[in-house]
């Protein structure tokens, strides 16, 4: 939707100081629930975590919850960027036939993979209520964003691994 740049490092110094405040273990609810105040195009934000192959949910905001808390791997938009490793923006879910629909409002997604080098470590999802609601400005930030997100991503799935 077009972030203005200086919007958008503004947005990641705040992003950044609220993980800085957020135990390592509990720093996902905050930050979707930021995003999603903050930018009005990200109707719901969940943060997915890798474990095997199988993301899990391990945060959201949104106005209702999603059915697909946990996702194989080879399933869906969010499966897709996770076994890829990269961005993926779709305009119109309605023309992707690999999209695991939630929400029938649902128009756009974008799924940012959580890198840590060439691990995959989980991922950003946002769904959109309108068809092209992410462009490279959303891309970018998000991507940004994801990077900060590694060294919590690596703290919940050590925590998670041990319960197991």
């Amino acid at each position: 939707m077009n972030i203005d740049p200086a919007r958008a490092e503004r947005a990641l110094e705040e992003g950044k100081a609220l993980l800085r405040g957020a135990p390592r273990n509990a720093a996902f609810t905050p930050l979707c629930q930021w995003l999603r105040k903050g930018f009005p195009q990200y109707n719901w934000v969940g943060v997915y975590l890798l474990e095997g192959q199988e993301l899990s949910l391990a945060a959201w905001d949104g106005e209702n919850a999603t059915e697909h808390t946990t996702i194989p791997l080879a399933m869906g938009i969010c499966g897709m960027a996770a076994r890829e490793k990269r961005t993926i923006n779709v305009k119109d879910v309605r023309k992707r036939p690999e999209y695991l629909a939630c929400f029938l409002e649902t128009r756009s997604e974008i799924v940012v993979p959580i890198m840590d080098g060439r691990t995959c470590l989980g991922e950003i999802d946002i769904d959109g209520k309108t068809e092209g609601a992410y462009d490279a400005s959303d891309e970018s930030f998000l991507e940004r964003l994801a990077v900060e997100l590694v060294p919590f991503a690596r703290a919940e799935l050590r925590s998670s691994s041990s319960r197991a």
